[in-house]
């Protein structure tokens, strides 16, 4: 049994420890937070040994054997590589890092101390998600991609009334491409990896980072366009077409459900049957990877291609983090 901490007290993680626990898998045996008060809150719904009210003595219990961090993005690589040079393996909330210089310290932090880091992007877990990789070769050759996720944030309201909520500060390395747009691009990266180019613009909000935009990935005789929004809604699906056919997928974060419509055929649905708390998958993936000692998996390099990928979309649009400070 894995003996997991969490570091974040929202309602993420509670949908986490729900979904470590189904696995059968890990037990939660620790709870972080900065307030005494609100951990001894937590564990009344779900009960664990330990508390913590500091990061250092998390990292230093020999009764903790892995770590999911969904403390903010700013916050995360600092934290990965305190609890990774300890021991613990990694399981951290997308996206991992604030730019590409964090997420190689990261992976190198990883590969040092021979412990399991793996970023939690659930899509590329799901089963419906695994059978539209599976579908793609009745696409014929791939001609045009479009990736859609856009979705009014529950706190543009509270930004607009002059708050300073998290999703909207450039201080914790947040906005709409490395939230709700982080789908969109490590999909695309998880299905066809690096392409040849990126070009990326966006709309700036006054606080710095970005409120939605358009990114468009080359890849030689195919592209893939990623529409991403915090401030508006869309109702249309995703869709990837071939000169043999389409595939139609329905909120990808989730992959609600998938559809092939070959050319001039008839629509099939090759939805997959899914739990109901998607992260269960990412959290199978992970209590394998562990379980096997598999510090060199793929997810790594995927993570990088994608934080790569984020930086140099940032670059483009103006997005600047304190965070990356450190780079100049």
């Amino acid at each position: 049994m894995i003996r997991f901490a969490i570091v974040g007290t929202n309602w993420i993680t509670r949908q986490f420890i729900d979904a470590a626990h189904e696995t059968g898998k890990m037990k939660l045996s620790g709870v972080y937070s900065r307030n005494q008060q609100q951990a001894d809150a937590f564990v009344v719904d779900y009960p664990c040994k330990l508390t913590f009210t500091s990061l250092d003595e998390l990292a230093a219990s020999s009764e903790i054997d892995a770590v999911y961090i969904a403390s903010p993005n700013a916050l995360h690589s600092e934290q990965a590589i305190l609890f990774m040079s300890h021991g613990k393996h990694v399981i951290c909330e997308k996206p991992m890092a604030s730019n590409l210089r964090e997420a190689e310290a990261m992976i190198a932090c990883a590969r040092q101390h021979q412990v399991v880091l793996f970023e939690a992007f659930k899509t590329a877990s799901l089963p419906t998600f695994l059978q539209l990789q599976k579908t793609l070769p009745q696409l014929g050759k791939l001609r045009k991609a479009l990736i859609n996720y856009c979705q009014y944030s529950s706190r543009y309201q509270r930004y607009l009334d002059g708050e300073n909520p998290n999703t909207f500060n450039p201080r914790w390395s947040n906005g709409s491409i490395m939230d709700i747009g982080f789908y969109c691009l490590a999909a695309a990266v998880n299905l066809w990896g690096a392409p040849q180019q990126v070009k990326a613009q966006a709309s700036l909000l006054e606080s710095g980072v970005d409120a939605h935009g358009v990114v468009v990935l080359d890849y030689g005789d195919f592209d893939v366009t990623l529409l991403h929004s915090k401030v508006s809604d869309s109702l249309i699906p995703s869709e990837i077409q071939g000169e043999a056919g389409s595939l139609i997928i329905e909120k990808i974060s989730e992959c609600q459900q998938l559809r092939f419509i070959p050319r001039g055929g008839e629509s099939q649905n090759l939805t997959q049957p899914q739990h109901i708390n998607t992260m269960l998958y990412e959290a199978e993936t992970f209590a394998k990877l562990v379980e096997a000692g598999e510090v060199e998996h793929a997810g790594l390099e995927t993570s990088r291609i994608t934080a790569q990928l984020l930086t140099e979309i940032r670059r483009q649009t103006g997005v600047v983090f304190p965070a990356d400070q450190a780079e100049v």
